[in-house]
């Protein structure tokens, strides 16, 4: 089977947007991909002028937060670092079974690449006074904080541009769907505790498998 790879551009966030920068993301691609009868949901960003559209499923609203959690998790423990989350659809294949294993397999035919660049609050220069020239203006500020939002939010509306064009014209390697299925099944895999674990588990996945549409 044919694996789809799109990596998305990449956005620098700070800590307080991720939960609705990954929300917008992840939502929209999973209802590009619904199939089934769903019943659409407007979502206003709160940060950003904004809107996208979610399956209406609680099933995915609670799987998606709970992925968004433990990585806001995981870069509260790793600061400074850029990320990347990997959303994988797939099939599934149970092997036949033997007197070892009765594992199932998933074929993935589709994974999509959000890339972040999580920032961290400016800090005041450590020891200097009021009078010295380093330290920045609330005026300044306030106004540097105004600007990186617009750029993000434009880059973010890139991003779903993106996440459309692609669907779009990605289609013949989506597999068929059997009737009463609402949405494909899909995972998130975001970043381990230790900094090269993620790569490692991706790279270990592609060994077993020995084909990346087969990771298992």
């Amino acid at each position: 089977m044919n694996c789809e790879v799109c990596q998305l551009k990449e956005l620098e966030v700070e800590s307080f947007e991720i939960r609705e920068v990954l929300r917008c993301i992840l939502h929209t691609i999973v209802f590009h991909r619904a199939l089934g009868l769903i019943r659409p949901k407007d979502i206003d960003l709160e940060l950003f002028e904004i809107t996208y559209v979610q399956c209406g499923e609680i099933e995915v609203e609670k799987k998606i937060d709970e992925k968004i959690e433990q990585f806001v998790n995981w870069i509260e423990k790793h600061p400074n670092k850029k990320s990347q989350i990997c959303l994988s659809f797939y099939e599934v294949k149970s092997k036949q079974p033997s007197w070892f294993t009765n594992k199932i397999e998933r074929l993935y035919w589709e994974q999509w690449y959000i890339n972040l660049n999580v920032l961290q609050p400016a800090k005041p220069p450590v020891g200097k006074s009021h009078h010295s020239k380093l330290v920045m203006d609330p005026g300044e500020a306030s106004e540097e904080r105004s600007s990186r939002r617009t750029l993000l939010e434009q880059s973010l509306q890139e991003v779903l541009f993106q996440i459309i064009k692609f669907v779009n014209e990605k289609k013949d390697h989506v597999p068929p769907i059997n009737d009463g299925v609402i949405y494909c099944p899909f995972e998130i895999t975001i970043p381990s505790s230790s900094d090269s674990a993620f790569g490692m588990d991706m790279f270990k996945r592609i060994l077993h498998s020995g084909h990346p549409s087969m990771l298992g």
